[in-house]
C-alpha cells in the first residue's frame, strides 16, 4: 500500500463525517473527494511530523465553503412538473435523508457555529485548536460551540437524550 492510500483509509471517514456537518449529507462526497484530490496534490510537500488529520480536516473545511459558495450562484435544475412543495435548506428539493431534522438545524447555525461544533464535538479538537482554525480567541471558539450546541437543541428536541443519540449515530457514520 502506498503512503497517501492509508492516509485516506486512515483518516477517511473522519474527513467525510466533517465534510456532512459542514455541508449536508447530499454535498459531503463531493467534497470529500475534493479533499483527497487536494491532499493528494500537496503530500508530497508536507513536513515529516505533521498532524496528518488537521491538515485533512483543514483542506475539508476549505472545500466545504467552496461548495458552500457555489450553492449560491448555482442553479438547481428541475423539471417543470416536479416543483417541489418546499425546497430544502441545502438548497437541493425533494431529498429524503437519515436525521433529516440534523442536517436542516446544522444547516441553519453559521459557519463559524457549525465548525466549532464539528471540531470540538466530532473530531474532538479543543477550543484551542478550534480557535486557530476559525482565526478567533480560544474564548470566542468556546462560546461559537456552545451557542451552536444550543441551537441544535433548541431546534431539535426538549430532550437531550435524543439529540445525543444523533450526535453518536452521525459520528459513526450511521446518518448519510
Amino acid at each position: 500500500m502506498h503512503p497517501f492510500q492509508a492516509v485516506a483509509t486512515a483518516h477517511g471517514a473522519t474527513v467525510l463525517r466533517v465534510c456532512r456537518a459542514l455541508v449536508g449529507p447530499v454535498d459531503a462526497e463531493d467534497a470529500w473527494s475534493e479533499t483527497f484530490l487536494a491532499a493528494l496534490r500537496a503530500y508530497p510537500d508536507l513536513p515529516p511530523g505533521s498532524n496528518v488529520e488537521a491538515w485533512l480536516v483543514t483542506i475539508a473545511q476549505r472545500k466545504a465553503i467552496d461548495i458552500l459558495r457555489r450553492r449560491t450562484r448555482d442553479p438547481v435544475p428541475i423539471a417543470s412538473d416536479e416543483f417541489p412543495d418546499a425546497p430544502s435548506p441545502f438548497g437541493i428539493p425533494g431529498r429524503g435523508d437519515t436525521h433529516a431534522e440534523l442536517w436542516s438545524a446544522l444547516g441553519k447555525l453559521t459557519m463559524i457555529q457549525r465548525q466549532a461544533v464539528v471540531w470540538h464535538h466530532l473530531i474532538g479538537l479543543p477550543y484551542a485548536e478550534v480557535a486557530e482554525k476559525i482565526g478567533n480567541s480560544p474564548a470566542a471558539a468556546r462560546r461559537a460551540g456552545s451557542d451552536g450546541i444550543a441551537a441544535l437543541r433548541h431546534t431539535l428536541t426538549t430532550d437531550p437524550a435524543i439529540l445525543d443519540q444523533v450526535a453518536r449515530d452521525t459520528a459513526k457514520g450511521v446518518a448519510r
